[in-house]
């Protein structure tokens, strides 16, 4: 407002802090503005906003949970807090608590839903966005207790069939626990269901407990009451929970009285349970008969009509599993764990593709460009069209007047990344831009170009501003990742509008890119002779450090420059070098773990130049995985649980489709390049009793279907359909000599290289 520019409000802000002790606010923002360049946006205030939510939860973990560390928590709370574990985080002096060491959940639900119940590494379900939750325990009748986020083994695993859904099964003494988690839909009525089945060989309870809390700390329940039939809970007055049969026992209890754990064994029960304080507990506890299994349902209903975390409905009814994975890209390979990270990650897309696209669950349940590019891009590979088209149609409504795809502030990737999944998407299905796309190509476009800094003789001249990046590579600066885009999506314009007919546009776009490529270029080389090396930095005020894993960029999935170019081969060596723990990236800005998408970007950059290093790091990233198949966005070295972001990445789960997708099918300029990034064992093992086989899989060219028949003398074998003439075809398996095909051929024999 005009009137702040006049009011002295700094001399008060100013004194009002230093009478009372603190640092002058003003003074220290400018010390931290100095560690940066100059920019438009110091943060984008959606993550300040993401922050300060985080943040108010973890402050009242803190006024909470260390307190009251003799109630059952979360399994992240049981390790984090416990100082003989590796993953226990001292307090000292940190105001918050925040769950840094296994941010680790696995979703149910179904496609088209935006509901999506989280289950964590030891059964408990959050069946509501950011509520409450349920867990259970088994207690036997000699006084054991089986409590499944206490233990520190249990077996969890994704089934996938008709459903997905999370089973979780743990014992101690002689009581075991079955917990099966999923989502279905009936007539109408969507509900999470949790079907349990307990054992006690004395004898014992089946306790479902009520628990304040979810995989991020406290979510407050202020009552709980018991129905009168004794079969259904009543959360806040609201009807929120039902079990199969009528329970035996009903406790509850607040905060000033501890948890319901603390309780167990009292006489009596209260069927009423409400806290002030927003930690109200209760038990329904089921007889547990002398070695007999017992089977308890029970049901969560969830909204019938959901809404979008952008306010919009849903996009339809909740479908069907298996209508909607009707005719995908399939992969069929004889290593099972690779195989069922491939079909876990191909759902995990599913369910996170509601209308837009989310790359999370819970924590990251909202929108950005830069992870629906990734994601969008592998909806296309595995065949998804219509998800991928209903995404992308959802673009232009986030597009401002001036033409920037807006999802964050100061963050200049965007248009870039819009421009060039709008592009993949005409070319691997072969349509012209739809109607409602062409003007904001256009506008998206020019905005690139009208951006970019002035050619002033400055370091970042001719680039895109300064901009926080959401890739985490350090304090505001001209990042190449953002530059790289621009020149990606100023290509894809100009690629789109050629085909549209629009010439003039696309000449003028294809030459805005050639112009920003030299910019580049003229950049790069001025930082390789300041770094004494070709490799390139994050941008070009830095030295050589993790955040470069940004300017891997033009090499997957950009493709700017070719594949054995050396400022992208000496960049993949400091990296790996330098910057890997574990057998993967790690990223140590802001991020400080292990990640797994990253890792896989560095490792596309190996299979484009041949490099046989693209299957270990592959391998290394599936040993990355959870029991359920999962990847959290940053993956702690030492507990190898979540410690950033979303504890299913589904930005993660895009990238490893990605990845499989290009080791049997990808394109390298003109050229359809075969099985180049398949383990040469898988070709040569003469004991395979079925075929590999990759499809119906979209490329540039076409539709086409790969299948290895492995061997002495390995034979792969496609089908396709071309869009138009065929492509030339190389089939560079890893270990054999590559082959060029001869035209009209659809079958090669591999020689040993």
């Amino acid at each position: 407002m005009p009137w702040m520019k006049w009011l002295p409000w700094r001399f008060f802000v100013r004194k009002f802090a230093t009478s009372h002790g603190f640092l002058d606010p003003l003074s220290v923002m400018a010390h931290l503005q100095r560690f940066a360049q100059p920019s438009e946006v110091a943060e984008p205030i959606e993550l300040l906003r993401a922050g300060v939510i985080f943040h108010a939860r973890a402050l009242i973990n803190s006024k909470v949970i260390q307190h009251n560390l003799d109630w059952v928590w979360p399994y992240w709370v049981e390790r984090q807090f416990d100082p003989l574990d590796q993953s226990f985080i001292p307090r000292a002096f940190s105001i918050t608590h925040c769950n840094l060491s296994h941010r680790n959940w696995t979703a149910v639900g179904l496609p088209d839903y935006e509901e999506m119940p989280l289950v964590d590494p030891r059964g408990l379900l959050t069946p509501h966005y950011d509520g409450w939750s349920i867990d259970t325990w088994v207690v036997s009748e000699s006084g054991e207790q089986l409590i499944p986020s206490r233990l520190e083994q249990c077996r969890q695993e994704l089934l996938l069939g008709d459903n997905i859904s999370v089973l979780t099964e743990s014992s101690h003494a002689d009581m075991h626990l079955r917990n099966h988690a999923m989502v279905e839909s009936s007539n109408g009525d969507n509900q999470c269901l949790l079907d349990l089945q307990a054992e006690s060989g004395a004898g014992g309870w089946l306790v479902v407990a009520l628990r304040p809390y979810n995989p991020e700390g406290v979510s407050f329940v202020h009552k709980v009451r018991l129905d009168n039939d004794r079969r259904k809970w009543l959360i806040e007055k609201k009807f929120a929970v039902e079990f199969d049969r009528a329970l035996e026992r009903h406790l509850a209890s607040d905060y000033h009285h501890g948890d319901i754990y603390l309780h167990l064994h009292d006489e009596g029960g209260r069927t009423h349970g409400e806290c002030e304080v927003g930690m109200a507990t209760a038990a329904a506890m089921f007889r547990i008969e002398p070695g007999k299994p017992l089977d308890v349902q029970v049901k969560i209903p969830l909204e019938p009509d959901p809404v979008s975390r952008s306010g919009s409905p849903a996009a339809t009814k909740p479908g069907n599993w298996g209508e909607t994975l009707a005719n995908h890209c399939a992969m069929v390979v004889p290593d099972q764990k690779m195989q069922f990270l491939y079909d876990a990650a191909i759902r995990t897309l599913i369910l996170h593709s509601p209308k837009d696209v989310y790359p999370g669950p819970y924590t990251y349940k909202r929108f950005w460009f830069r992870d629906a590019a990734f994601m969008i891009q592998s909806l296309l590979y595995a065949g998804l069209v219509d998800r991928a088209e209903r995404a992308l149609d959802q673009f232009p409504h986030r597009q401002k007047r001036d033409g920037f795809f807006h999802s964050q502030d100061g963050e200049w990737d965007s248009n870039g990344e819009a421009l060039w999944i709008f592009d993949l998407f005409c070319q691997l299905t072969n349509r012209r831009l739809k109607p409602g796309w062409r003007d904001a190509v256009l506008r998206g476009a020019s905005w690139i170009d009208d951006k970019r800094l002035p050619k002033d003789g400055s370091r970042c001249g001719g680039l895109l501003p300064a901009g926080f990046s959401a890739e985490h590579l350090g304090p505001n600066d001209c990042y190449y990742w953002d530059d790289f885009w621009g020149v990606g999506g100023l290509h894809a314009a100009a690629d789109m509008c050629e085909r549209e007919g629009l010439h003039n546009d696309s000449t003028r776009f294809a030459a805005q890119a050639k112009d920003f490529q030299k910019t580049i270029d003229d950049s790069l080389a001025a930082a390789a002779e300041r770094l004494g090396r070709p490799a390139m930095p994050a941008s070009p005020n830095r030295r050589l450090d993790p955040g470069a894993i940004g300017s891997i960029a033009a090499g997957y999935p950009l493709s700017l420059y070719p594949a054995e170019d050396p400022r992208l081969l000496d960049l993949a060596e400091f990296l790996m070098e330098k910057c890997f723990v574990s057998g993967g990236f790690f990223q140590d800005m802001i991020h400080s773990g292990i990640n797994a998408y990253l890792t896989l970007h560095i490792a596309q950059v190996l299979l484009r130049a041949g490099d046989a290093r693209c299957v270990e790091l592959m391998r290394n990233v599936a040993q990355l995985a959870s029991p359920t198949g999962q990847w959290p966005e940053a993956i702690h070295p030492h507990s190898l649980g979540g410690c950033m972001g979303d504890g299913q990445h589904a930005w993660a789960a895009a990238e490893w489709v990605a990845m499989q997708r290009n080791c049997f099918v990808r394109e390298e300029g003109d050229t359809l390049v075969l099985v180049s990034g398949l383990p040469p064992e898988w070709l040569s093992d003469q004991t395979a009793t079925a075929p590999v086989r990759f499809g119906p899989a979209l490329t540039r060219f076409g539709r086409i279907t790969v299948e290895v028949i492995p061997g002495i003398v390995p034979r792969v074998s496609w089908m396709a359909e071309w869009h138009g003439e065929e492509p030339p075809i190389e089939v560079r398996a890893l270990g054999f000599a590559p082959a060029r095909v001869a035209p009209g051929s659809q079958e090669v024999e591999l020689t040993a290289q």
